[in-house]
C-alpha cells in the first residue's frame, strides 16, 4: 500500500517589529491595538474596517464624502 505524504505547513508568526517605527528616538506603533484584549494584540487593517484575530473586535472605518 502507498502512503500519501501531505506537506506540513508550519504556522508563519508575525514579525512583531513591523508593527513599530522609530523617530527621534522615540518607539511608536504603527498599527491599533485591540482594546478589549489590551497590550500585544494589534488589529488586522481591511480596506473598510479593522478586526482582531483573538477575539473577533470589529471597528469600521469613517466613510469620507
Amino acid at each position: 500500500m502507498s502512503e500519501s505524504v501531505k506537506a506540513v505547513k508550519k504556522k508563519v508568526s508575525p514579525k512583531i517589529w513591523q508593527f513599530y517605527k522609530i523617530e527621534s528616538g522615540k518607539i511608536i506603533k504603527i498599527k491599533k491595538e485591540c482594546p478589549r484584549c489590551g497590550k500585544g494584540y494589534f488589529l488586522a487593517e481591511h480596506k473598510d474596517r479593522y478586526t482582531c484575530g483573538k477575539c473577533g473586535y470589529t471597528q469600521y472605518k469613517k466613510k469620507e464624502h
